[in-house]
């Protein structure tokens, strides 16, 4: 496994890190908690540093992280979230600074640790100014119990705002080949300000696999039932991307899920993605497009490939759409 820097921070990580969501949040039932012990335990085997968990995502998330890495925390990177009313993702958003405090401490119970490596704020509070939220978590930074700052979903202005107090090591965002927006405002910033960049869903949430149809049925808990990009008329739609993308996984003998992960190693140094799954020969598959080299006349056809395909359907649904690039 190569590692990375996430910016200018400091702090390195493995070039992939391990999204944890999916293991019991958004994606339809729980794994086995034994089994999503097992695979992070796995994941470290090859080389994985990197954890990304959220109190949103709940206790079991959190906690399955703390088991799992309890035997190795000293080698690896935990990164958790706040922001949310309860811990709750669907009852608004709550980033006061007694509110961050409290989640800090249950995270850290929770995660069987002293200190939070990387701490992000889940989606930006539009009713509790920027600056409070960083003194905040500076002030945490100088107590010992997190280590680094970061921002979720942020906008340009929350990002310089934040940064002037805190200085922020990374920005967490979707980007992947079907979510090109960052590349307009937001990465300019980064670099500018020395930030690196996560990428959620680096796979489009599973559709940048090719495993995804417009026959695909999800199960009733799963987020994507509500995401317009995910409704069978754009999966249809969206085909052309995958047909694409096929032709060139094939040229260069890999799957469609490793020409996704290396078009992103290959956009900046400073970007780790973190792709999640359950399953252990998709995280084989995941970390080795670490070793996949794309060249210029690769990135040239991926490149053509996007601009002449349309992507159809919002990322979001606009109750969820509000709370981003803020």
């Amino acid at each position: 496994m190569k590692n990375r820097q996430l910016g200018r921070s400091g702090l390195t990580v493995s070039a992939l890190g391990f999204g944890c969501m999916g293991l019991s949040f958004g994606y339809g039932p729980a794994v086995d908690r034994a089994a999503g012990v097992q695979l992070m335990r796995q994941a470290v085997e090859r080389g994985v540093t990197f954890f990304d968990t959220a109190e949103a995502y709940g206790a079991l998330n959190e906690e399955m992280v703390g088991e799992a890495l309890a035997p190795v925390r000293d080698q690896v990177v935990i990164a958790t979230k706040f922001g949310f009313k309860d811990g709750d993702s669907e009852a608004g958003l709550d980033s006061r600074p007694e509110r961050i405090r409290a989640v800090v401490e249950t995270s850290l119970q929770r995660l069987r640790t002293d200190r939070i490596d990387l701490l992000y704020q889940h989606r930006v509070d539009p009713q509790v100014p920027m600056e409070d939220v960083a003194g905040t978590v500076k002030d945490l930074i100088a107590e010992g119990k997190v280590r680094h700052f970061g921002l979720s979903e942020a906008g340009v202005e929350s990002i310089r705002r934040a940064h002037a107090v805190q200085a922020v090591t990374a920005l967490q965002s979707e980007y992947s080949l079907w979510w090109r927006e960052p590349e307009q405002a937001t990465l300019p910033v980064l670099e500018e300000l020395g930030i690196g960049f996560v990428p959620f869903s680096p796979l489009g949430k599973g559709f940048l696999t090719g495993a995804i149809n417009a026959a695909t049925e999800f199960s009733k808990d799963d987020f994507r039932n509500i995401v317009p990009r995910f409704s069978s008329e754009a999966r249809q739609a969206n085909q052309a991307l995958i047909d694409a993308l096929t032709v060139i996984a094939q040229s260069k003998g890999i799957t469609l899920a490793q020409v996704a992960l290396a078009w992103l190693l290959a956009r900046k140094p400073w970007i780790v993605p973190i792709p999640g799954t359950t399953k252990l020969h998709r995280l084989d598959e995941n970390l080795a497009s670490v070793n996949v080299e794309l060249d210029a006349a690769d990135l040239q056809r991926i490149g053509q490939a996007l601009e002449g395909i349309a992507i159809e359907g919002a990322r979001y649904p606009a109750q969820l759409a509000n709370r981003v690039g803020r």
